[in-house]
């Protein structure tokens, strides 16, 4: 029998894609990060100094025509292919995940939650020898990730410099390990405004436009929420252009403390993706739920209980956790394989 042989460079692009659609899922989900699913996969401080390249000199090698040079520069096919992927996974996973929370959120969260469990262990291994200042960085990073899992989110806002904000925001969830930029987005009033409806639109919009259909351009409503996800983009854009010049610049001068942090921050926000809660919403004063711009109880925070073995459901969510643990460590295994 004859074999294929499969080619490296073609398994390293599908790899990147499939990495792209996790890094997609991740952000997806209030508590979860994608910058977690790049510093596993062994592609976090790559991610970062390609984003760290989207500056001026980038521009000026684009505008004066240098397109080579430009994609070299900025690690185009790196960037191309990762994206790629989160735009896979923000209209195909994404999709599937919205399902999944709203019919079987505690057994996806626990699935997340393992996948962190997991992460920790990986990153955690990655700090050698621990000292007084990686031990302060640690408590750090530990006490503002709690601080950020008891926030309580503020009504929703669709100004367009504060949409810009929530860009500049959300994004970090890419760029810092442990930050959700999802999560963030619902602090801030706008996870359904920016991750839901404003998405929900584009998605309308460029599944028509395949079969030569335009009315919904004629909608006013979908039209603003298409000028919202334009800012909120360039948000976006922004904000990775910040951060990544801000984590070079301490990934280079403190490498371990700056880790250290980092690990204790995702410590702190394991509460977010907890499995064992019950939502909390906000009533007025003649106990009606308050609703939201979608018809929907505003969110106001999580009450935590410990999970009842008695329970049937408890532990299909603990089987979840294992399993998302296992899957993380699968892969990373994989990959170390892959790469020796």
């Amino acid at each position: 029998m004859k074999h294929t042989k499969v080619n490296p460079s073609s398994q390293a692009t599908f790899l990147l894609i499939l990495k792209g659609i996790a890094m997609g899922a991740a952000n997806k989900v209030p508590g979860v990060s994608g910058g977690i699913v790049a510093l596993v996969g062994g592609f976090y401080e790559t991610l970062i100094y390609s984003f760290q390249h989207l500056n001026g000199k980038a521009l000026k090698l684009l505008f004066s025509g240098r397109f080579k040079s430009f994609w070299r520069y900025v690690n185009g096919r790196f960037l191309c292919l990762l994206f790629g992927g989160v735009v896979i996974s923000y209209f195909s996973v994404s999709l599937l995940l919205d399902y999944l929370l709203n019919h079987y959120e505690t057994l996806v969260l626990g699935s997340f939650f393992g996948m962190i469990l997991a992460s920790l262990y990986l990153v955690f291994g990655q700090v050698k020898t621990w000292k007084m200042t990686t031990l302060i960085a640690l408590f750090l990073g530990f006490s503002l990730g709690l601080a950020l899992s008891f926030a309580r989110p503020v009504a929703e806002n669709d100004h367009l410099l504060f949409v810009f904000f929530c860009g500049i925001i959300s994004v970090s969830g890419m760029t810092i390990p442990g930050l959700s930029g999802s999560f963030l987005l619902l602090i801030l009033g706008n996870y359904n405004l920016l991750l839901v409806d404003a998405v929900n639109a584009l998605f309308l919009v460029l599944s028509e436009a395949l079969f030569f259909d335009f009315d919904s351009l004629s909608d006013p409503i979908v039209l603003r929420l298409l000028v919202i996800m334009g800012i909120f983009a360039l948000g976006s854009l922004s904000g990775l252009i910040l951060f990544s010049n801000l984590l070079k610049w301490f990934l280079e001068k403190f490498p371990k403390p700056t880790l250290a942090t980092i690990i204790g921050f995702i410590t702190g926000t394991l509460l977010l993706v907890y499995p064992w809660k019950t939502k909390v919403y906000l009533y007025s004063e003649n106990g009606k739920p308050i609703l939201n711009s979608v018809g929907n109880p505003t969110f106001s925070n999580y009450d935590y209980y410990l999970p009842n073995l008695k329970e049937f459901e408890t532990f299909g969510v603990l089987l979840t956790t294992i399993l998302g643990a296992s899957l993380l460590l699968l892969l990373d295994f994989y990959d170390k394989k892959r790469t020796r």
